[in-house]
């Protein structure tokens, strides 16, 4: 069965609607594992700080399958996909890799470049699964994490429970 790595993220009702994507994400697969939670400034525009996570999941659901799964429970969550650069973004669910799995697929780049790019993601992943190495590449996420200048990206861990 494949192995998922999702990266969840809001700034609107945070907890409620983390809590809502993760139960629902339990529907898939009821072994799923979460990283911590971290609060996060919004990157890329200005907006209300974020609660971000990753999880770990097994599905055998094909890539184009999870996806479509994946945009209901984010509808059903608040996402808001007419919106363009908004100040609020309800939950946002991205496949970062899927299996290993290197390039386009059903529209999305996998593994996502938001790995590389931002703190929010590449932090928990590298909590969740320190040894697991990027897909295409000989780097772990561990040592990915070790090296990456996350400048002003500032993370603070916050207390969570489902």
């Amino acid at each position: 069965m494949p192995t998922v790595f999702l990266g969840l993220g809001t700034n609107v009702d945070r907890e409620r609607s983390m809590r809502a994507g993760l139960e629902a994400l339990k529907a898939l697969d009821d072994q799923l594992r979460a990283s911590s939670m971290y609060e996060s400034d919004a990157v890329g525009f200005e907006g209300a700080p974020f609660y971000n996570c990753v999880v770990q999941l097994q599905t055998p659901l094909p890539l184009n399958e999870l996806i479509t799964q994946l945009k209901r429970i984010e509808d059903a969550n608040g996402r808001n996909r007419g919106a363009t650069n908004s100040h609020a973004k309800g939950l946002d669910i991205d496949v970062l890799t899927y299996d290993d799995l290197v390039g386009q697929f059903d529209g999305v780049e996998l593994p996502r470049s938001d790995i590389t790019r931002y703190a929010h993601v590449l932090l928990p992943l590298s909590e969740i699964a320190p040894d697991d190495c990027l897909p295409g590449s000989q780097c772990s996420f561990n040592e990915l994490w070790r090296t990456f200048d996350n400048g002003d990206q500032h993370l603070s861990k916050v207390y969570f429970s489902l």
